[in-house]
This record gives C-alpha cells, sequence and structure tokens, in this order.
C-alpha cells in the first residue's frame, strides 16, 4: 500500500511541477477538442457467428449448444446446400456474438473501421476465433456494410474437468481492427454553402469558446467581417470568408480552422474513485490554509474457544465448549500538518506524504477539506 502511496505522490509531483515550470498552459489544436456541424457518428449492429473456437464456444445444457446458435448454423449451412438436422449439431468451436461499431462520420463506400465483437450465448472464450460475413445495419435497419476478420481479445480464459481456471482480461469480448467496410455511400453529409457552419465543443466551456473565436478571427483577420462568433459555451458559429465559394475552398477554410493552436481552459476538479482507492486532480486545484491532524485508531476483537469440564466424580456435570473474547484498542500518534494558503495539490501530496497516509486516508482528508471550505475545487466521487 505504501509503494501505492508513492507512485500516487510521484504523479502528482511530476504532474504539477511541470505546471509549475510552464505557467502557460499547453495548447491544442481545434480539431482536437471540437468537432465539424454534420460529423455524425451512426451506430452499427449486426448479428454473426464466431468460429474456429478451441471448444469453448456456446454448449449450453451439456454438449448442445445455445438454441438461436444452432438455428444460426443451420440456417448458414443451407444457403450452402447443405442440410443437418438440429438435433445433430454439435457447437463447441462456434459462438454467436453481436457486432457493434461506429461509422466515421463523412465515410464513403470502402471506408474501413474497428468492430467490437461481443458473446451472446453461454460461451466461455473467444479466443482465437474468427467473424464470419455479418452485415451491418442501422438503428433503422438500413444495410450500411459488413465486418469480418479474426479477433483480438487480449486474454484467455483457460478450464480444466477437475474445476481448474485461469483467467486473463475479459475473454468474451474482442475487437477485429478494421474489420468492418461500408459497402454502399451513405447520405452525402457536404457542406451547405449557404449557411454558417458550426463547431460543437467537446466539453463545453465559456473560456474556451471565446478564446476559440479569437484565434478564428485573428487568423483570418483579412476578412471583411468577424469570421467566427460565439452561440454558447459550447457551439461556435463560422462564417466563409468569401460570397461565392466553392465546396473545396471551404473544405480549405475548415481545414485551416481546425489546424489552429489555442489554449483550453476548465474548472478545477478532484476525482475520487473510493472502490479502488483513486484520487485524480486537475491542475487548477488550490487550496486555502488548513491544518489537518490524523490519527489511527484500531480495534483487535479475539475470540478463543475455552473448554469447561466438570468436577472430578461429578454424575450430573457435562463438557461445555465455551469461547472467551478478548477486546484490544491501539491509537497511533496523531501527526499534524499546516497547509498554507494558495498550496497546488503537488504540496499538499508531499504533506499527506510526511504523514505516512494511506490512500483511503487521503481520500477522507480531502473530503474534510472540501468540507471546511478550503478546497477551490470541485470534488466528485465515484
Amino acid at each position: 500500500m505504501r509503494a501505492f502511496l508513492s507512485k500516487l505522490c510521484l504523479i502528482f509531483l511530476s504532474f504539477f511541477l511541470l505546471s509549475q515550470n510552464n505557467p502557460v498552459q499547453a495548447q491544442v489544436r481545434i480539431k482536437d477538442i471540437a468537432s465539424v456541424e454534420n460529423a455524425k457518428r451512426t451506430s452499427l449492429i449486426g448479428y454473426g457467428l464466431v468460429v474456429g473456437l478451441n471448444g469453448t464456444g456456446d454448449r449450453s445444457g451439456g454438449s448442445r449448444g445455445s438454441v438461436f446458435t444452432v438455428q444460426s448454423i443451420s440456417n448458414m449451412l443451407e444457403r450452402f446446400g447443405i442440410t443437418v438436422p438440429n438435433y445433430n449439431l454439435r457447437t463447441r468451436n462456434v459462438a454467436a456474438v453481436m457486432v457493434t461499431a461506429d461509422m466515421p462520420p463523412f465515410a464513403s463506400a470502402g471506408s474501413q473501421f474497428d468492430v467490437t465483437v461481443s458473446s451472446l450465448g453461454d460461451a466461455t472464450s473467444l479466443e482465437g476465433g474468427i467473424l464470419l460475413m455479418t452485415p451491418l445495419q442501422d438503428p433503422m435497419g438500413q444495410l450500411y456494410g459488413m465486418a469480418q476478420g479474426p479477433l483480438s481479445i487480449g486474454g484467455f480464459n483457460i478450464e480444466t474437468p477437475f474445476g481448474e481456471r485461469v483467467r486473463k482480461n475479459h475473454a468474451l469480448v474482442g475487437r477485429i481492427p478494421a474489420g468492418g467496410y461500408l459497402s454502399v455511400n451513405p447520405a452525402q453529409q457536404q457542406l451547405e454553402l449557404n449557411r454558417p457552419v458550426r463547431l460543437f465543443l467537446t466539453d463545453p466551456d465559456f473560456v474556451t469558446a471565446q478564446r476559440i473565436v479569437e484565434a478564428i478571427n485573428m487568423y483570418h483577420s483579412e476578412a471583411e467581417w468577424e469570421v467566427a462568433r460565439p452561440i454558447g459555451p459550447g457551439v461556435v458559429e463560422l462564417f466563409y470568408p468569401d460570397s461565392n465559394i466553392t465546396q473545396a475552398q471551404a473544405i480549405g477554410f475548415i481545414a485551416s480552422v481546425e489546424t489552429l493552436m489555442v489554449r483550453t481552459d476548465s474548472e478545477a476538479r478532484v476525482v475520487i474513485n473510493e472502490r479502488t482507492g483513486t484520487i485524480v486532480a486537475g491542475g487548477n486545484v488550490t487550496i486555502d490554509e488548513v491544518m489537518i491532524s490524523h490519527g489511527n485508531l484500531t480495534i483487535h476483537t479475539r475470540s478463543a474457544p475455552v473448554i469447561s469440564q466438570p468436577q472430578a466424580f461429578s454424575s450430573t456435570g457435562t463438557t461445555v465448549l465455551t469461547r472467551v473474547t478478548e477486546t484490544q484498542v491501539e491509537e497511533g500518534q496523531t501527526q499534524s500538518a499546516v497547509i498554507q494558503q494558495t498550496t497546488t495539490v503537488s504540496e499538499l501530496a508531499k504533506a499527506l506524504n510526511t504523514l505516512g497516509l494511506k490512500p483511503r486516508d487521503i481520500i477522507a482528508i480531502f473530503q474534510a477539506i472540501k468540507q471546511a471550505g478550503a478546497l477551490r475545487a470541485k470534488l466528485i466521487i465515484n
């Protein structure tokens, strides 16, 4: 646990020392924090079969597979001119799966994308499997493309007949890089030249939106009017600089905007995950002057069996088993530390490290500092 605490403090120290050495926050491209209007991602879904498994496929009810898996195999074989009764099919090497993907924005026929494959039946592992050709459709049922290829799951799940089991990661979900491709051209998502185009910020923020507007207008300062204007914390509206502009010129204009560098801004946050003991704090977090005193209280309760026997030559006594409980209370030495005003999280991490605290204790201290009104940040607890 102390090794984990040391690593945690090192992460805090390295991050905030970098922020202190560079008072100006690093700039990012506009395309990394905003998306262009009409750049929509369409979710696709399909049902398919994964074959080539080493006895880890669908096999509920003994050696028989799931009903829908057996039916799917039977239907597939019939398409190849092979008729096999369902009760003669064994599916230990086949698994029924659901295939999901996101169609890239502005994609056209032939575009490739990654797909995710998830087990639908009672398979134990998809390791080594190959997804057969699977149609992909949108929520309205329109066919867009196909998916096929070998799975990559990054783990394994091994079971022996004697009940032994070795597992690494999750073996029932895999990915196929570039395993999906569009077979039809989606509805054209061209830029409308007779109306402004909008940028949608990934994380809406008034300051970031204003900085984007200033950077764009400064770059296109030769235009007769302001090219960009903010609509809200999450939307920036762009006006094409020329009255007569072609589709190619519009694409060039958007490209020039996306590559501009801006400095983002975000609210100060401290995110705490109590389940894992993880603490992540942003660079804008500051702490007012506060005193921290921490002491450990440990209570040990032990119960030992005691056998009570009757006296010698007793005719009515019986041997009785009882338990004696012993409770010990240990209170550790209280340690105190004073945190100065405008302290950063890196300095707080140093102070907490000198107290020898565990991650759970640090989480409790962060909550107490917030309740004391000394934490200048939004505390998020998961």
